[in-house]
């Protein structure tokens, strides 16, 4: 269901002309403060182009924020692998593929509205998998590093299309009768990702036709928000401690674009 917006009068009188301009000129809070003000009627007319181009400017400064991330990471020796006694080798990012697009019109289809957000980080970034192991940070078991898997391209022996169509089957089940949305699961949780038995994966709750979605992890927050979070962490927002944390945490997010 759309998210009312108690504030439309005001909104009523806002250009969205200027969003993308304003965006870019270091007031990106404000911007999103204004878009999430709209609700779902940033899909109307007047104001759908201006809010998507603002949407895929944050995805383009996502990507190079997880590039620069990946490059940092690999030099410093650490080793993207999966979250499994085996620790096979991952690639920690897989760049959007072609199939993308088509990708984002079948959940749309099937789903309901995707956030404006997380459609453009499916057409945009890509799949991200930072878990495995950092050489001089050992202590990272609880780190909760960055894993987004939109797209599944970390996983091409299987379907995400079938993946989700079987999420949607099994949450048909219980979900509405219980008052439950429904999360589309794009991550482990923080204690999976360590190999431990863990709670729920994070997802997006949809449908959601708003321009920033809810990204649910322990708690629901903005998807725009978590990843802000996520970079000022240098992709590791959790609670792991170490005596090198702090330092590595530096050298990892110095420089990161603002979202």
């Amino acid at each position: 269901m759309p998210r009312p917006c108690r504030w439309q009068g005001k909104i009523d009188a806002m250009g969205g002309d200027d969003w993308l301009e304003r965006y870019q000129r270091g007031e990106q809070e404000q911007v999103w403060h204004e878009l999430r003000l709209l609700g779902d009627r940033v899909r109307d007319t007047e104001h759908f182009a201006a809010a998507q181009a603002v949407c895929d400017e944050m995805a383009r400064r996502a990507r190079r924020n997880v590039e620069t991330l990946v490059e940092r990471l690999a030099e410093q020796g650490y080793r993207f692998h999966s979250n499994d006694n085996d620790k096979q080798p991952l690639a920690p990012f897989i760049p959007a593929t072609a199939k993308a697009a088509d990708l984002a019109d079948w959940l749309e289809k099937h789903v309901g509205p995707l956030p404006m957000t997380v459609a453009s980080w499916l057409r945009l970034v890509g799949d991200v998998w930072l878990a495995g192991t950092h050489p001089q940070w050992p202590e990272s078991l609880e780190a909760d590093p960055f894993v987004i898997q939109l797209e599944g391209s970390h996983y091409p022996q299987s379907s995400i299309k079938d993946s989700i169509e079987s999420e949607c089957d099994d949450w048909r089940q219980w979900g509405p009768a219980a008052g439950c949305p429904f999360v589309l699961s794009v991550a482990p949780d923080r204690l999976t990702k360590a190999n431990i038995s863990g709670g729920p994966p994070y997802g997006f709750r949809l449908p959601d036709p708003c321009a920033d979605g809810l990204f649910k992890t322990e708690i629901d927050t903005p998807f725009v928000a978590y990843l802000n979070r996520v970079f000022r962490a240098g992709g590791f927002p959790g609670r792991a401690g170490g005596e090198n944390r702090w330092e590595i945490i530096r050298s990892l997010r110095e420089g990161m674009l603002p979202l």
